[in-house]
C-alpha cells in the first residue's frame, strides 16, 4: 500500500485548523446549553436548548434582566441558569422567612451587591436555589449570557 504523504499532511492540517476554530468559537464566543431543572420556569423549561454568548463581559457587562449561565457557587462541577437581578453597587431587598408563630408579612432586609459581584435569582422563586440562599456571586463565575432559545422550535428565537 502506498501512502500519499502530501494528501495525509493536508488532511491532518485541515483537521487541526478546524478543531482549533471550533474550540475557540465555543470557548471565547458562544456555546449551546441544555437547560435542566425547574428554577427558571415559566421562562425556560427542562430540555430547552439555548444559544449563549461570552462577549458581553468584554463589551457592556451584565445588566439586570440578563439570563446567565454561571458555575454554581455550591458545586463547581455544575452550572446554573439564572436571571441577573442586581449588579455591583445596586440595592437588593431580601425577604426573611416568616416565623411559624408570627404569620405576619416577612421582614425585608436591604443590602447592596458588593463590587465585582452580581445578585442572581431563578424566575421560579419557590423552586430555586440562588443568591437568596448563597448571597451575591463573583462575576468571575459567569460563563455566558443566554441570547436565544433554539429548542423547542415553537419557542425558538423568542424573547427571553
Amino acid at each position: 500500500m502506498i501512502i500519499n504523504w502530501k494528501r495525509l499532511s493536508n488532511i491532518v492540517r485541515y483537521t487541526v485548523a478546524y478543531a482549533a476554530i471550533t474550540h475557540c468559537t465555543f470557548e471565547y464566543i458562544g456555546d449551546f446549553v441544555l437547560c435542566k431543572g425547574p428554577s427558571m420556569e415559566p421562562t425556560l423549561f427542562t430540555d430547552n436548548v439555548l444559544v449563549t454568548e461570552r462577549l458581553t463581559k468584554h463589551w457592556r457587562g451584565y445588566k439586570p434582566g440578563d439570563i446567565i449561565i454561571a458555575v454554581s457557587p455550591t458545586n463547581s462541577k455544575q452550572c446554573v441558569c439564572k436571571r441577573v437581578v442586581a449588579v455591583s453597587g445596586q440595592e437588593v431587598r431580601i425577604a426573611q422567612p416568616r416565623s411559624v408563630a408570627n404569620k405576619t408579612k416577612p421582614a425585608m432586609i436591604k443590602s447592596y451587591v458588593p463590587r465585582g459581584h452580581i445578585w442572581i435569582e431563578g424566575d421560579n422563586k419557590d423552586n430555586s436555589c440562588d443568591s437568596r440562599d448563597y448571597g451575591p456571586i463573583p462575576v468571575g463565575l459567569i460563563r455566558s449570557r443566554v441570547v436565544y432559545r433554539v429548542w423547542p422550535l415553537a419557542d425558538a428565537c423568542g424573547e427571553l
